[in-house]
C-alpha cells in the first residue's frame, strides 16, 4: 500500500466527537493498550487528521503518526506505536527466509508463516508470545509480524486468512498491503 514514498496531503483537526469515536475504536480494536491509551491519544491534546493517497487516513498527534485507516477497514497502528507497545498487539512470526520480501513490500505469503521457523496463534507452546489468548486467527483480524531472530515488529497488516485454514493449506495470501518498516508511510515527514 505504501511501497513509494509520498506527500502528505491535507491536515485537519479532528472533532472532539469524532477524536472519541476513533478512541473508542482503538480500544475496541486492542483492548490491551487501555492502560496506556491516555499517552497515546490524550484526551485534552488535539488530535489531526492526514489525508494520504489511496484514500487512506492517518491519525497524528501533532508530528507522530499514531493509526491509520483504509476508508472502513480496520484501524491500524503505525510500527512507530507498535514498537512502543509491542505487547498490546496481536503477533506472528515470519521466518529468516521471508525478512527480505516483507522488507521489500510484497504480499506476505502462508509458507513464511507455517515453514518451521514461522509461528501461528494455536501454535504448540506460543499461545503467550504469539497467542491471541488461546484462540485462533480468523479472516480480517489485524496482525503484526515479527522476523525470526529479530526483537522489532517488521509489518502490521490484515489477515486475508485465518490461522487453522493456513496450517492445512500450507499456500495463498496471508497479508497483503500492509505497512511495512521502511515504506512511505515509515518514512513519511509531518514536520
Amino acid at each position: 500500500m505504501f511501497k513509494k514514498e509520498f506527500t502528505p496531503g491535507a491536515k485537519s483537526k479532528v472533532k472532539s466527537s469524532a477524536q472519541r469515536a476513533v478512541r473508542a475504536k482503538v480500544l475496541e480494536t486492542y483492548p490491551l493498550l487501555e492502560p496506556h491509551i491516555d499517552e497515546i491519544l490524550p484526551k485534552k491534546e488535539q488530535l489531526d487528521l492526514v489525508k494520504i493517497p489511496d484514500r487512506v487516513s492517518l491519525y497524528c498527534n501533532g508530528t507522530t503518526p499514531l493509526f491509520f485507516q483504509h476508508m472502513d477497514d480496520a484501524i491500524l497502528p503505525h510500527l512507530k506505536v507498535v514498537h512502543k507497545y509491542p505487547w498490546a498487539f496481536t503477533k506472528v512470526r515470519v521466518d529468516r527466509g521471508a525478512i527480505r520480501f516483507v522488507m521489500s513490500g510484497a504480499t506476505l505469503m502462508v509458507p513464511g508463516l507455517t515453514s518451521p521457523g514461522g509461528r501461528l496463534a494455536g501454535d504448540e507452546g506460543v499461545e503467550e508470545e504469539y497467542g491471541n489468548a488461546g484462540k485462533e486467527l480468523e479472516v480480517g483480524d489485524v496482525v503484526v509480524v515479527n522476523a525470526e531472530g529479530k526483537d522489532s515488529a517488521c509489518l502490521v497488516g490484515v489477515l486475508k486468512m485465518g490461522s487453522a485454514e493456513m496450517r492445512e493449506k500450507k499456500k495463498g495470501i496471508a497479508i497483503e498491503n500492509g505497512h511495512f518498516a521502511g515504506d512511505g508511510l515509515w518514512k513519511l515527514d509531518l514536520s
